[in-house]
């Protein structure tokens, strides 16, 4: 369940930036920009997924976590939270003018 909303979160954010750069540029950059968001979330996902594998087996399956996280929703956490961190500084007029706009 994890894993289907952090996805969804991830499509919504490629959706977002996608027609912004569209309305904003023209619709070159905006298949520019939602090609990479998909290589960073498959070069990403690929290396804390490597990370995740050092995480010794016995913390991950004790009975509190078991249903809830595997290697693969660790993995998209620690995706997760490193995107988070560069698309606030990479795409930070896209969403400094929503804000801005909605003040208004």
């Amino acid at each position: 369940m994890i894993n289907a909303i952090i996805f969804a979160c991830h499509y919504i954010f490629a959706l977002i930036v996608f027609t912004k750069k569209w309305q904003d540029e023209k619709l070159g950059t905006a298949f520019i920009n939602l090609m990479l968001i998909g290589i960073l979330f498959a070069v990403g996902w690929t290396l804390a997924t490597t990370i995740s594998t050092q995480i010794p087996k016995e913390l991950i399956e004790t009975e509190k976590y078991r249903n809830f996280f595997d290697r693969d929703t660790i993995a998209l956490v620690l995706l997760s939270t490193a995107e988070y961190f560069f698309y606030k500084m990479y795409y930070s007029e896209v969403f400094s003018n929503a804000v801005e706009t909605e003040k208004q």
